[in-house]
Parts: structure tokens; C-alpha cells; sequence
């Protein structure tokens, strides 16, 4: 069953002027978005390990955990003194 089509109707658009607006401004808000995006793009051989978003993600928390963090002692098991 086919969709009934409808006329485009502009019924506003006479009402409006460009000059009722402000000036356009190019890539306004480009360094905001740059800013806030936190894009990597991986080599090929590594992505191939890699199925999706979530396996890198848990991948990388993983490292975090594991990681050595510099300037706290490390948690050694101590042995009593004879």
C-alpha cells in the first residue's frame, strides 16, 4: 500500500525575512565539538582484534587496573623477622 502523497505546503515562509534573523557564522561552535570528541582511530592490525567498541573499552579499563601507579608503594607481602 502506497502512501497517499502530500503537497508541500510553505504557509510560513512568506511571514519570515532573512533579516529577522542574526548573521550565520561558519563553524561556530567547531572548536566546542573538537574539544569535546575523543576519537581514535586505530591501526588496522590492531582493530582486527577487536570485534567492537565494548571489547576495546575493556580492554583498556583492564590496562587501568593493572597498571603500576608511580609514587605509592607497592603492596608487597612483608615477612616477619626471625
Amino acid at each position: 500500500m502506497k502512501k497517499a502523497s502530500r503537497k508541500a505546503t510553505d504557509e510560513l515562509r512568506a511571514e519570515y525575512k532573512r533579516s529577522d534573523f542574526a548573521a550565520l557564522v561558519r563553524g561556530k561552535y567547531a572548536a566546542k565539538v573538537a574539544a569535546s570528541s575523543n576519537i581514535v582511530v586505530l591501526e588496522p592490525q590492531v582493530a582486527r582484534a577487536f570485534p567492537n567498541d565494548r571489547a576495546v573499552n575493556k580492554a583498556l579499563r583492564s590496562l587501568l587496573r593493572n597498571r603500576k601507579r608511580p609514587g605509592r608503594p607497592s603492596t608487597r607481602p612483608t615477612r616477619p623477622a626471625h
